[in-house]
C-alpha cells in the first residue's frame, strides 16, 4: 500500500524491525546508510541505530531499526525455536513502537518530520500511546487491525520496563484482564481506528468477533472505518507469472487448461474423469480459524464424488496430520503438500478451478482474491473480507456480478452444498465462463485502498 500511495504523490516511508534477512535484503545495491547516531541502552538493547534503505523491486524508502541485541535472530521473528513466543516480545514490539513515536515527533530522522504516523496490529500498538504523551506532536495517528485475535499480551509486570506509566496500566488504559494489551493500546490512544475490510469493521464491534474488545472498539465506532486491502497485480498476474507452465489472460483463459494438466501431473493426481470434475485448491494456514478442520471432515466426501483436492499449507500439527492421511487414503484424488512453496502456490491458483476458504472469520483474505486474479473461482464462507469481495452465484447483479460461490454455517454440510453447486456450474461452461470472467475483471490493486487511506490522513491532519 505505501507503494501505491507513494505513485498518488505521499511521501512515504517504512519503519521495520532490523531482522538479519530485511537488513540482507536492504544492503543488496549498497544503499544501506546511518539515518541517527547510535544511542541506547534502550528497552534491553545496548546499542541502537536507524539505517535508512530501498526496498528492492520498487524502491521504497525503509528505516530499519537496527538493535542487534532484540532482533539478530534468524528464523521466525516472533517464535523462539520452541515453538513460543520470544521471552522479551514485548521490549522487542515496545521499541518498534517507541522509534515510531519519535520519528512521528520529528526527533530522530533530521529534516522529516511525518503527518501521520501508520501503525499495523499489536506489535505497533505502542507507538500511538507514546505519541498522545507528547502533545507537540503535529502528526496523527492511524492504527489499523489485520486480526483481533493476536493482541500482544503481556504481564503487567513488564510495564515499567517499557516506560509505561501508572495511568497506562489500567482498565481505561491498556490493560486488559490482568495483562498488557498492546493491541488495546492502539484501540484507546489512536487519533483513528481502521480494519482491511468494512464487513470486518462491523463484525470486531460484536462479541463474536471482537476477542473481548468489543466494548472498546463500540466507544469509539465513531472513529473506525474498513478500508479493503488489496494485492500486488504485477506478482499476481498470470499474463506475465513466470512460476506458470503457460501464462494466459482473460482475452486467452483456455490457456488455464494446460496449467490444469500440469498440475495434476506435477502432483501425481489423477487425469480427468468422465465427466470432467473440478479441482480444488487450499493455500492457507492449516487452522480452525481458517475452517479447514471442516473442509477436512467433508473431504471423503468430496473426494468420492469425483473432486480432486490440491492442499498447500502448515499449521496445527493435527490438521496437518489429518490432510497428509486424507492424501495418503486418496492417492491420485489428493495432494497435500506441508510447508510453504511460494512457486507452487501460484501454479496452484494458475491450474485449479477453484479455492475453498471456509473461514470462521477473516478480516480480509487474500487468497479469494489471488483465486479472482487467476479464473480460480472462489468457494467462501461469508464472514470478513470474503463477504465484500465475492458475490454468490445466486445473487449477482448488473453492478455487482456473481463471481463464486458463499456459503453460511460453518459447517461441513454447508462446505457440502456449495461444492456441490460449484460442480453443477463447473459441468456447465457457460455458467463457470461467467464467473470467471466476472472474477478476472475485477480491479484488486491497491489503487483503491491507497486513495481512501491518503483521503482519511487529509481530513486528520490537513497541513497539506
Amino acid at each position: 500500500m505505501p507503494h501505491a500511495q507513494q505513485a498518488l504523490g505521499a511521501d512515504c516511508r517504512l519503519l521495520l524491525p532490523g531482522y538479519p534477512d530485511v537488513l540482507h535484503h536492504l544492503a543488496q545495491d549498497g544503499a544501506l546508510k546511518p539515518a541517527s547516531p547510535a544511542f541506547g541502552p534502550l528497552f534491553g538493547a545496548g546499542r541502537i541505530q536507524l539505517l535508512t534503505g530501498r526496498m528492492p523491486g520498487n524502491g521504497m524508502s525503509v528505516i530499519a531499526i537496527d538493535a542487534p541485541w532484540l532482533y539478530r535472530r534468524h528464523g521466525n521473528p516472533y517464535l523462539a525455536p520452541s515453538g513460543l513466543g520470544w521471552p522479551d516480545n514485548a521490549a522487542r514490539f515496545a521499541l518498534l513502537g517507541w522509534i515510531g513515536a519519535h520519528i512521528g515527533a520529528g526527533d530522530l530522522i533530521a529534516g522529516w518530520e511525518p503527518d501521520i504516523v501508520h501503525a499495523h496490529d499489536w506489535h505497533a500498538g505502542l507507538t500511538s500511546l507514546y505519541l498522545r504523551r507528547h502533545p507537540a506532536t503535529a502528526a496523527r495517528t492511524v492504527f489499523t487491525v489485520h486480526n483481533m485475535a493476536f493482541q500482544g499480551r503481556f504481564p503487567l509486570d513488564d510495564g515499567s520496563a517499557l516506560d509505561l506509566r501508572e495511568g497506562d496500566l489500567t482498565p481505561q488504559g491498556i490493560e486488559f484482564h490482568g495483562e498488557l494489551s498492546f493491541i488495546k493500546a492502539g484501540l484507546v490512544m489512536s487519533d483513528w481506528i481502521s480494519t482491511v475490510s468494512p464487513t470486518y469493521a462491523r463484525e470486531i464491534t460484536g462479541i463474536a468477533h471482537g476477542h473481548g474488545l468489543d466494548g472498546v472498539i463500540r466507544s469509539r465506532s465513531d472513529r473506525l472505518s474498513g478500508i479493503l486491502n488489496g494485492i500486488d497485480d504485477a506478482l499476481w498476474d498470470p499474463s506475465a507469472d513466470r512460476a506458470l507452465p503457460v501464462r494466459y489472460s482473460l482475452a486467452d483463459i483456455e490457456a488455464k487448461a494446460i496449467n490444469r494438466r500440469s498440475l495434476l501431473s506435477e502432483l501425481g493426481l489423477h487425469p480427468d474423469p468422465q465427466p470432467q470434475q473440478p479441482v480444488l485448491a487450499v493455500v492457507s494456514r492449516l487452522t480452525e480459524q481458517k475452517g479447514l478442520d471442516l473442509l477436512l471432515s467433508s473431504a471423503h466426501a468430496l473426494l468420492a464424488r469425483g473432486i480432486r483436492l490440491v492442499v498447500l499449507g502448515s499449521g496445527d500439527a493435527a490438521m496437518e496430520q489429518g490432510f497428509t492421511r486424507l492424501a495418503l487414503e486418496h492417492r491420485g484424488r489428493a495432494s497435500v503438500t506441508i510447508g510453504f512453496d511460494e512457486a507452487l502456490s501460484h501454479r496452484i491458483f494458475g491450474g485449479a478451478d477453484a479455492i475453498v476458504v471456509p473461514s470462521r472469520f477473516e478480516p480480509c483474505g487474500l487468497t479469494q482474491m489471488y483465486g479472482l486474479r487467476y479464473g480460480t473461482v472462489p468457494i467462501v464462507r461469508r464472514v470478513g473480507g470474503l463477504a465484500d469481495t465475492i458475490v454468490d452465484e445466486r445473487e449477482g447483479s448488473a453492478v455487482r456480478p456473481a463471481n463464486g460461490f458463499v456459503f453460511d454455517d460453518a459447517s461441513p454440510k454447508a462446505i457440502i452444498d456449495a461444492i456441490e453447486r460449484a460442480q453443477a456450474a463447473f459441468a456447465d461452461g457457460t455458467r463457470w465462463r461467467r464467473l470467471i470472467e466476472a472474477g478476472m475483471q475485477v480491479d484488486l490493486s491497491w489503487r483503491h485502498a491507497a486513495a481512501e487511506y491518503l483521503a482519511l490522513y487529509q481530513r486528520l491532519n490537513p497541513r497539506h
